[in-house]
């Protein structure tokens, strides 16, 4: 009898073990088309972007995009300000990251921390700690650092070359890495001097996203230190060629579907480029930046161009 109740209960367990294999093989592949078919409306995304008579626009100051349960995009309404640009929020179990945080001070005009903390609350997640940082410190992307400076559970690290430095622990810069964790989900930061000399990459293990700022979208690629900027293509290429990357994800679109330019300082851009670039699209251009030399060029392609300054 303990024999035959040893093989029913051995029987049991293995049938309970194919059974939860199942389960999580159903609920992976679930997972996999739900990011993929984010992926997919990503890619195709239609943001707003601006009106060519302003005083006729009635979109919101800021489009709210979820990616998947714990990522959003944010981009700032053009008609608000010009540069347009996109804000980055990953939750964690403990620490919600944002990057950047936008072009326009002003809580009545762009209400970037009452946003943050309405998702919050949806998410019944008031309690979580914030660390705000910057893909780089140029205006449009530090602007309303003052909505956070100082709320309690958050953590500003100020735009300068020293705090970046600090906070992040880069003893040697532009080398080394470092890591956020943010409660189940990991950031890589890798310092991308070239556009400007703060300037941070960000890699998200649960996206697979390389978050670019400036360095790299679709757009004018603004190259102030032309050595640098090399340097940091490559390493971004490099990363990519390492990590599953399956996007790169800037911080601006200045180009249209057919890659025309926009004008400088347009507050109207329709039929935008995707913002979603990809790894092929670094390769190509590190390729680019190769052939060019050390001397500052210009070069322009469907995806993105380098503009020396």
């Amino acid at each position: 009898m303990e024999r035959i109740l040893t093989q029913f209960s051995s029987r049991l367990a293995e049938r309970h073990a194919r059974t939860v294999i199942g389960l999580i093989l159903v609920a992976a592949a679930v997972l996999s088309f739900f990011s993929l078919a984010r992926a997919d409306e990503l890619s195709e995304k239609v943001w707003i972007h601006g009106s060519a008579n302003c005083a006729e626009n009635r979109d919101p100051p800021i489009e709210t995009f979820q990616f998947e349960p714990d990522t959003y995009i944010l981009r700032q309404n053009k008609c608000a300000n010009f540069e347009g640009p996109f804000i980055y929020l990953m939750f964690g179990e403990h620490t919600l990251f944002i990057q950047d945080t936008g072009a326009t001070a002003d809580p009545e005009q762009f209400p970037l921390y009452e946003t943050v903390r309405q998702l919050m609350r949806q998410r019944g997640a008031e309690k979580l700690k914030i660390l705000v940082t910057h893909s780089h410190s140029h205006g449009d992307h530090v602007a309303a650092d003052a909505q956070f400076r100082g709320k309690p559970g958050a953590t500003l690290v100020e735009p300068t070359a020293t705090a970046v430095r600090e906070h992040f622990g880069f003893t040697s810069w532009p080398d080394g890495e470092a890591t956020i964790d943010l409660g189940g989900r990991t950031l890589t930061v890798l310092p991308a001097p070239g556009h400007q000399d703060e300037a941070l990459v960000v890699y998200d293990d649960r996206t697979r996203w390389l978050l670019t700022g400036d360095s790299v979208y679709p757009g004018r690629l603004y190259v102030r230190d032309w050595a640098a900027f090399r340097v940091s293509v490559r390493r971004m290429a490099t990363f990519a060629n390492t990590h599953p990357v399956a996007a790169v994800m800037g911080t601006h679109i200045e180009l249209a579907r057919d890659g025309t330019q926009y004008a400088a300082g347009t507050t109207y851009q329709p039929n935008e480029a995707s913002l979603v670039l990809t790894p092929r699209d670094l390769e190509d251009l590190d390729r680019l930046l190769q052939q060019a030399g050390a001397e500052p060029k210009q070069i322009a392609t469907r995806r993105f161009i380098v503009w020396p300054k």
